[in-house]
């Protein structure tokens, strides 16, 4: 039974992408803030679950990310799931430092944690769900682009760190759309898709050991046109994300 330990699985897409491994008969560690929401989905399937209390600002998140694997007897791969965003044209400076603080702060933080276990342990696979909104920055969403920005970047020194060192540490950059979660129940977005959609799609890019992925074809599309879009062009365009 492969063991993949998911950090964020209390919510939104974690959430549905915790269930969706276990359906495919994964050992699944969850992890999150929310102790009431791991013992839910632990009572589910505890043959199958194994649950444990993760905060990415904590800085004992590594001690408790090596103590959850501990108790699933090993890791294959690691999904982190949380992040958080908002939609701030005014940027409230309270929203956009906590968002950097959970994208920038606790994804390095638990990132790597997480490359240092599978450096130790000759392997594994690490994944992130970042965004489309890495592509450029929107102005309704500062903090959170530039966040998502970062990410990729991250990812992308990692696969380049373990290719050249030869650590078989495989790499997997997730880039959702706009999905239907708490997160963007402030906006009016659109083509949003159903957390259990883009679940399937993150088993599947996680199966198949995708190195980066669009969710889903529609944004491809779309991310595709906006990096041709010329500078000059992009800051004169009216993108709100507010109803």
């Amino acid at each position: 039974m492969k063991r993949i330990l998911i950090i964020g699985a209390t919510s939104g897409i974690g959430w549905e992408t915790a269930h969706a491994f276990i359906r495919e008969g994964w050992h699944v560690g969850a992890a999150g803030r929310n102790t009431e929401r791991l013992a839910l989905l632990q009572k589910s399937t505890p043959e199958q679950v194994t649950v444990g209390r993760i905060d990415l600002l904590d800085p004992q998140a590594p001690d408790q990310m090596r103590a959850l694997i501990g108790q699933m007897g090993g890791c294959d791969v690691l999904l982190n799931c949380a992040g958080i965003g908002y939609n701030n044209p005014a940027l409230d400076p309270g929203r956009e430092i906590d968002t950097t603080r959970t994208n920038v702060e606790g994804f390095t933080r638990i990132m790597t944690a997480a490359f240092h276990y599978f450096r130790q342990q000759g392997g594994g696979h690490l994944a992130d769900i970042s965004s489309i909104a890495g592509t450029k920055g929107l102005g309704a969403a500062a903090a959170y682009s530039a966040s998502k920005r970062y990410q990729n970047t991250y990812l992308d020194a990692l696969a380049q760190l373990s290719r050249t060192e030869h650590l078989n540490i495989r790499i997997t950059d997730i880039r959702p759309g706009f999905v239907d979660t708490p997160l963007l129940r402030e906006g009016k977005y659109p083509m949003l898709m159903s957390p259990k959609k883009v679940a399937a799609r993150i088993v599947r890019a996680i199966r198949h050991k995708r190195r980066r992925i669009v969710i889903d074809r529609r944004y491809a599309v779309l991310v595709f046109f906006w990096r041709l879009i010329p500078e000059w062009l992009w800051e004169r365009l009216p993108i709100h994300t507010r109803s």
